[in-house]
């Protein structure tokens, strides 16, 4: 596997010399400040490579962009309402920019409205450490008191509407705001600027986007931006809905195994491919990711290697971020298949036999903690998670 690091850019609170210090390879970043929609000019992208080149005291740093994370899909392009096909023009243009840089790996997702969902961004575990949770019961307390939306109460089964309902009434305004500030977190960009009215006019421009609708969309999309990935020599993985399940009133539909192979099989070109992040998959106990890698590896571009702990076996439910090695999806055994799929690859003589691979999320451990970083991403936390990942690859790859 090939060891990358995600990089928030010249604020992120987690420096190019902490990447070098925790034995990164390479770097996975994207222009956020880009407005969605607009065009990555081929002067933004190499100023953002200009930046992760050199370390704090100017000397290079040897680590390159290989990685994109992410190529925002507009709400445009997943409702195909406004500047939708214009938008597809500029993904298009922004690729082929990214190729002349020599970037050929995007990792992109097609989730609505929330980029992912958290509803405790600093959860405390019993060691001290923090990391991130998602409370089902919390964010129907969110979803029905909070954010008031229309039908939401029926979205869940009567024991979780009612216990939302006394958590709610437990809460004082701080609480509440805090609430609606983590879950809005997850929209891309917007976690300082979203009020909870924008929220909902999103939630209203998707009223005639059924699930069907939104497959359609996603194929769409697919048709016009794989082929053009396909010519320039690009792999296009998108990432799983995180968490896997419908939220909001809205279709989720990267959520699954099946959802995976529809998607490829839309558009059966290898750049049309899959980011494997085990952490998003693995909030669902009916996702074998182990499996998963082993029936889908060859069109899997770039993995997330994570872990998360459910509370329970519902499809919907709470669960938090645990440490890489100590959650419920089995890391040693979906390493090694990443390492068997390598190795087919390896033997077929393709040119991405070494999968990039970056230690996704992390709880926030020693220094972390009262860092300011960004959430699910700390220094010491990925370091560790990177440590373990690393070891469970030497030992299975060892004499081999």
């Amino acid at each position: 596997m090939r060891h990358t690091w995600r990089w928030f850019g010249p604020k992120d609170r987690v420096s190019i010399d902490d990447m070098l210090q925790a034995g990164v390879q390479g770097v996975v970043t994207a222009l956020h400040h880009v407005p969605t929609g607009a065009v990555w000019t081929p002067d933004e992208i190499a100023r953002r490579q200009d930046d992760l080149a050199r370390m704090t005291d100017g000397s290079p740093s040897g680590l390159n962009w290989e990685v994109v994370e992410s190529l925002p899909v507009s709400e445009a392009i997943k409702t195909q309402t406004g500047d939708w096909r214009a938008h597809i023009e500029n993904w298009i243009t922004s690729m082929r920019h990214l190729k002349a840089a020599g970037i050929d790996v995007i990792c992109y997702n097609f989730m609505p409205v929330l980029d992912w969902t958290r509803t405790d961004l600093a959860w405390r575990r019993p060691t001290g450490a923090t990391c991130m949770r998602f409370d089902f019961t919390d964010f129907a307390a969110f979803d029905i008191h909070i954010l008031q939306r229309k039908g939401a109460a029926e979205d869940f089964p009567e024991e979780v509407r009612d216990e939302a309902a006394r958590r709610f009434a437990a809460m004082d305004n701080a609480a509440r705001e805090a609430l609606a500030g983590n879950v809005v977190f997850g929209l891309p960009g917007a976690a300082e600027s979203f009020t909870l009215q924008d929220v909902r006019d999103l939630l209203d421009s998707y009223a005639p986007v059924t699930d069907a609708v939104l497959r359609r969309n996603f194929h769409a999309f697919l048709e016009e931006v794989a082929p053009v990935a396909q010519d320039l020599g690009m792999r296009l993985c998108c990432h799983p809905d995180d968490p896997p399940f419908g939220l909001l009133g809205l279709s989720r539909i990267m959520s699954t195994e099946a959802d995976y192979v529809e998607r490829m099989a839309a558009v059966d070109l290898p750049a049309n491919g899959i980011t494997l992040c085990s952490g998003s998959l693995g909030a669902r106990p009916d996702n074998d990711l182990p499996g998963m890698m082993d029936r889908l590896g060859d069109r899997v571009h770039f993995l997330h290697l994570r872990n998360v702990r459910r509370d329970s076996d519902a499809i919907r439910g709470s669960f938090f971020e645990d440490e890489h090695l100590g959650g419920q999806t089995d890391m040693v055994a979906l390493v090694g298949a990443v390492l068997r799929e390598e190795a087919r690859r390896r033997e077929a003589g393709r040119p991405d036999a070494t999968i990039p691979m970056r230690p996704d999320h992390g709880q926030d451990i020693l220094d972390d903690i009262g860092r300011g970083g960004q959430p699910g991403y700390p220094a010491i936390g990925r370091l560790k998670g990177l440590a373990e990942l690393r070891g469970v690859e030497a030992a299975l790859s060892h004499g081999a």
